[in-house]
């Protein structure tokens, strides 16, 4: 196929607005995919992405349209919609000129969707407007293209009215693809180079790399050279996805496909790298940009799961989503595991969920926390995302924690909920624009740990469901935080532990040391449970003794034979308790680790 007749274009949409539904229109109208193997969501293959009817990771596929007696080349790249999988988005904006930025008629112009539509600008992307969903009774296109005009510059003439559920007007938008989005740029008779954008790991066929090809051609049988590992592999199969693989002999340039070439080590690839032939010099892309992950928690093995089992799992699974890190850890309490990070806490969750189903294993997950910055007495900055690397409090001069900049799109009635919800998490207001007479955008500054656990959930409640959420890391902030520690029987937990706010640190600890005497089981002594800042306890509660009826052989005699049963117990207790270990079950902390 010439580079001229080739497009590559993406679908960027708020969650829910019908991104994977048009995909299928647009499958079937091009006859990608026959009637017998069409299926909903069809390029939402996995488990997980069909139970919670979302997209967890962006999907390529290639599709042939003709238009005015030329055929077309079109690679589609299906994204998710969640704030939380937005480097998928970015990624996927990198490997395309064009977007379809999707809006749904009902529910208007959402936080997620303007952030998409800034993300696209930055990339230069061509940007076509789509209003779906046209066929609901509830249904208000020209109010929605007039909020899409006020809100990022779309001339409102410009979008198209389609219904991803019915196929109506699917055949305009794949018209203004051909006409609108530029070809990709590239040298189809230049030395062969590729971007390396996406991988997954095959238990038979190795490696399977998803290359987007920039300049010349690869075909079956040449030998390819990463750059960033200069290890060198043989291609034993070249193809295209149509949605599923597909073989062929050749990918040229601007095409988008998947090379496999027996890669075992799974170290030799990486996300962003550039390939090119062996023996040939070339000029190395830029690669995606670094992400920094701002949720961090544990990963423990239990059952019958090894530690070298969970190593090769996460080794697979960071090859399919780079956007999460993990590194060895050693908990006294729950042994060897890792310690991961991710961009927020549905990401957190699919990861686990992805985990334990495709392997096979049995994991314990602490509890969460984001990532703060300490700077000590001898200046230096420190990053902390775990609270027992946490230096000794003499040493620290500043405690800092991480501030999004939240943007929520609500309907004005609810302002006023909304802005307390938000002073109640330490927010501070920046200013509110009014998308139409009905609609308003909030922007607020707010710590990042207040937003990880419940704070979407609260906003859905505050709104009636109305309200969306969008957030970005925006800096660093000195506040008066502290690290709580919960101790049993006197002895810290560290895969307890906790940084908060100075303010909030009584009720975290009152309510973790509960939930923890409901879980141990009562030993012949008495537990103390408590939490403590420092030397200073800030709660505390008891777990009661065993006690056993030592008494229960007197049947009668002089009640000085009754004491002195008790006081020989009595101080069997004592010594029980100085040397005593108190067993923590597992079951213990996956029902602290739980909660919200």
């Amino acid at each position: 196929m010439k580079i001229e007749n080739i497009r590559n274009f993406c679908i960027i949409a708020h969650i829910d607005h019908g991104k994977s539904t048009l995909a299928d229109r647009i499958l079937e109208f091009t006859k990608t995919v026959s009637d017998r193997d069409m299926t909903n969501q069809i390029l939402d293959d996995m488990e997980l992405e069909r139970e919670r009817g979302i997209t967890i990771k962006s999907k390529a596929v290639t599709l042939k349209y003709e238009k005015d007696g030329v055929q077309y080349q079109m690679n589609l790249i299906d994204t998710p919609g969640h704030v939380d999988f937005a480097y998928e988005v970015s990624r996927s904006m990198a490997s395309c000129e064009g977007a379809l930025l999707l809006i749904d008629a009902a529910q208007g112009v959402e936080a997620q969707t303007v952030a998409n539509a800034y993300h696209a600008i930055e990339n230069n992307l061509e940007i076509i407007p789509i209003i779906n969903k046209i066929d609901l009774p509830s249904a208000r296109p020209e109010e929605v293209a007039e909020e899409a005009e006020e809100a990022f510059g779309i001339d409102a003439a410009d979008a198209i009215m389609v219904s991803a559920k019915t196929g109506e007007n699917i055949k305009q938008v794949l018209d203004r693809v051909v006409e609108v989005v530029p070809p990709p740029v590239g040298n189809p008779d230049g030395k062969f180079r590729a971007l390396l954008f996406d991988a997954e790991y095959d238990n038979y066929r190795g490696v399977i790399i998803y290359v987007k090809v920039i300049d010349g051609e690869i075909k079956q049988g040449q030998t390819i050279q990463f750059f960033s590992s200069q290890q060198f592999y043989d291609i034993t199969e070249i193809g295209h996805f149509e949605p599923t693989m597909k073989k062929s002999k050749s990918l040229k340039a601007g095409e988008v496909g998947y090379v496999i070439a027996a890669i075992k080590q799974l170290a030799d690839v990486k996300i962003g790298d550039t390939i090119f032939l062996r023996n040939t010099t070339i000029e190395p892309f830029p690669g995606f940009k670094e992400i920094k992950p701002m949720v961090y928690c544990g990963f423990y093995p239990t059952g019958e799961t090894t530690f070298e089992m969970m190593t090769e799992a996460l080794e697979k699974l960071s090859l399919n989503d780079c956007s999460f890190t993990s590194q060895p850890d050693v908990s006294p309490a729950l042994g060897y595991g890792y310690r991961c990070g991710f961009l927020g806490l549905l990401h957190m969750d699919i990861i686990r969920e992805r985990i334990e189903r495709e392997n096979d294993l049995e994991i314990i997950q602490t509890a969460p926390n984001v990532t703060y910055q300490v700077l000590r007495t001898n200046k230096e900055i420190v990053t902390i995302d775990n609270p027992v690397d946490l230096p000794n409090a003499n040493d620290i001069t500043e405690f800092r924690e991480p501030i999004a900049k939240v943007e929520v799109i609500i309907p004005k009635e609810y302002i006023g909920d909304v802005m307390q919800l938000c002073q109640e998490r330490r927010g501070i207001y920046l200013k509110t624009d009014y998308i139409r007479a009905d609609r308003v955008l909030i922007i607020y500054e707010l710590p990042f740990a207040e937003i990880i656990y419940d704070f979407f959930d609260k906003l859905k409640s505050a709104t009636k469901g109305y309200g969306t959420l969008n957030y970005d890391f925006l800096k660093y902030k000195s506040d008066d935080l502290v690290k709580m520690d919960i101790l049993v029987n006197g002895t810290p937990v560290d895969a307890l532990s906790a940084i908060t706010h100075r303010d909030k640190a009584t009720f975290l600890g009152r309510k973790i040391i509960t939930k923890l005497k409901k879980e141990i089981s009562r030993h012949l002594f008495q537990i103390p449970l408590q939490a403590a800042i420092g030397a200073k306890v800030v709660a505390r509660e008891n777990i009661s003794a065993m006690r056993k009826d030592v008494t229960a052989k007197c049947y009668g005699g002089d009640v000085t034979r009754k004491r002195k049963l008790l006081e020989k117990q009595k101080k069997g207790k004592k010594r029980m308790k100085s040397i005593g270990n108190v067993e923590i079950p597992q079951e213990a902390f996956l029902a602290i680790f739980s909660e919200d």
